[in-house]
């Protein structure tokens, strides 16, 4: 038989017999633009809002109104806004990703796990394919999918997992995979969140009220059947009991609403004036659904929204950061990956003795060698 030279399966490489399993760690933030440039930022927007995950309407309408109004008008403006929180070392989302995934490694590292950490990127640099093409190089033969997402929405961790598959589409020798869906409720996430809150307060001083800030979604993915909008308020709930808050102590809002059509209420920065304007002097923000801080924590809460509360009358606005690398949501970010990976082997490599054993047993049981 002929072979066929047209295989749609990427080069890999070739098969080691014998090869002792291993475990990647594949954690997945939403990505960024490359550069706070116009051009840069217009490339990043438009990948992002061509995902039918994101936006969910007619796809030949949507891109007629993305190409021929949105990219041609948003990304100077999200330029200007991505220049005023730019770091020295690039952009924060990315910067912050990174540190936290060194931060998990090192962690790993020491106590001698041969479990490789990886970050990447659903939309721009170190895409996803990218970070599962590295971790399959470095030999893992299980993967463990993590989303910088607390709570699950189609429009952000389904997303997540479709790149996914598409890799697993043209990968001819596939590593195990598991996906983490949500850890909005999970202690050691909560604890991590409370902690931050804390020593905030015991920093800052503590405000009036504690606004918790998620990002929004159109209302309608609730009524389609997203649990978002519940797992976000259960984040909200057990994070206010971690800090003993009365009901009154405390708001759920949603914040970066995008186009005319109504998203889950109420919304952050209304929310805000509301409250100056009801004579409620001093605030603190906190956005759980952030792992690390980016345009939507820094630069539309931290600045925008910290301005229309001021304007409103407001007096102290106390912004409090994602948990970005702290050491224990590094430790809880250890804790939710372990319990996904049970059954994996996560205390190194079997030895060469080890192997021939298990080779031997095998083949005493009638496996081909």
């Amino acid at each position: 038989m002929r072979s066929d030279t047209s295989s749609p399966f990427a080069a890999e490489p070739p098969f080691r017999h014998g090869q002792p399993p291993r475990v990647g760690l594949l954690f997945c933030n939403l990505g960024t633009p490359a550069s706070p440039g116009t051009a840069d930022v217009r490339r990043f927007l438009a990948e992002f809002l061509s995902d039918a995950r994101v936006v969910e309407i007619p796809r030949l309408l949507w891109l007629l109104i993305l190409h021929g109004v949105i990219l041609r008008v948003r990304p100077a403006r999200s330029a200007a806004k991505y220049a005023s929180i730019w770091l020295p070392e690039g952009s924060p989302l990315k910067v912050w990703t990174d540190r936290l995934v060194a931060a998990l490694q090192q962690r790993l590292n020491q106590r001698n796990s041969p479990v490789r950490v990886q970050a990447a990127m659903r939309y721009g640099a170190d895409a996803i394919a990218q970070g599962l093409d590295a971790l399959k190089a470095a030999g893992a033969t299980r993967v463990l999918v993590v989303p910088a997402y607390p709570q699950y929405s189609a429009t952000t961790t389904a997303s997540l997992f479709d790149a996914v598959y598409a890799w697993a589409a043209r990968v001819r020798n596939l590593p195990e995979l598991r996906f983490v869906n949500r850890y909005h409720d999970h202690p050691a996430y909560i604890e991590a969140l409370a902690d931050s809150v804390r020593r905030h307060w015991a920093r800052e001083g503590r405000g009036e009220q504690l606004v918790m800030s998620f990002h929004g979604v159109p209302e309608r993915t609730l009524q389609l059947g997203d649990p978002y909008h519940c797992e976000c308020f259960k984040t909200a709930r057990l994070l206010a009991e971690a800090l003993e808050l009365p009901a009154g102590g405390y708001k759920v809002t949603f914040q970066s609403r995008l186009g005319r059509a109504k998203w889950l209420q109420p919304y952050t920065e209304p929310t805000l004036i509301e409250l100056a304007q009801s004579g409620v002097r001093q605030v603190d923000v906190i956005c759980p659904g952030f792992i690390c801080d980016c345009l939507e924590t820094l630069e539309e809460i931290n600045l925008e929204a910290r301005e229309a509360y001021i304007a409103a009358g407001g007096e102290r606005f106390g912004y409090i950061p994602c948990l970005n690398a702290d050491p224990l949501w590094v430790a809880a970010l250890d804790d939710i990956a372990r319990s996904h990976m049970s059954g994996w082997p996560l205390d190194g490599p079997a030895d060469d003795a080890s192997l021939r054993a298990s080779r031997e047993r095998a083949l005493a049981l009638g496996a081909p060698d």
